[in-house]
């Protein structure tokens, strides 16, 4: 039996004191306030009242802690999929704001529709909606949390509601450790359809986003 409805699930704050861009950088774990979000995320769900049967997240090292709430609540082992990962982006390990005023990088902003700086929305989107699939399909009922990252997350919200895959990152409603549902429809151009958002954690430092 397929799942009844999919969480994609932001990690929390992140501890990052110099203000990298993180990417898919090695060491980069939650803060304390990070694991207190995650915690907050988990409990959202699990006070829904919906079971929980299949755990999916990131291998990176802030969506793994994320999880483990999730993990600890509702007695599952979570499973990694290089599929819901962070985005590679040209600018890892820099701070964003001295290196876009840089003229050695202005070439890596000329085309921001696929972006120019990084993995292509539509590559996004595509592995995103696939692992939702497999996911989804692969439940034995119940709900599935993927713990991912906001552009992830935020492209497949795009990709669900047929909306153009090109955005200012400025602008994404996925806030840390917010909460996206979706339940699989057969229709649309996903064959998703998102359900609910939510915010359940206090508010926390959101840098370093792809």
């Amino acid at each position: 039996m397929p799942a009844e409805r999919l969480h994609l699930v932001r990690h929390g704050e992140v501890h990052n004191p110099e203000r990298l861009l993180y990417e898919r950088i090695p060491g980069y774990g939650l803060s304390e306030a990070g694991r207190g979000m995650a915690r907050a995320a988990a409990e959202h769900v699990r006070d829904t009242g919906r079971p929980v049967t299949r755990l999916v997240c990131s291998p990176l090292q802030r969506t793994r802690e994320s999880s483990e709430p999730f993990a600890e609540l509702f007695g599952l082992e979570p499973e990694l999929d290089e599929r819901v990962i962070e985005p590679w982006n040209a600018f890892a390990g820099k701070r964003m704001r001295r290196a876009v005023l840089n003229p050695v990088n202005w070439r890596l902003l000329l085309r921001p529709s696929t972006p120019s700086w990084g993995e292509p929305f539509a590559d996004i989107a595509a592995r995103m909606v696939e692992a939702m699939g497999d996911a989804y399909d692969a439940a034995d009922g119940g709900d599935v949390v993927i713990v991912s990252h906001q552009a992830p997350i935020w492209i497949a919200h795009l990709a669900v509601a047929g909306e153009r895959l090109a955005h200012n990152p400025t602008t994404r409603r996925c806030a840390l450790s917010s909460v996206t549902s979706f339940e699989r429809t057969g229709e649309g151009p996903t064959g998703f359809r998102e359900v609910a958002y939510a915010e359940p954690a206090q508010a926390g430092v959101d840098l370093g986003a792809v």
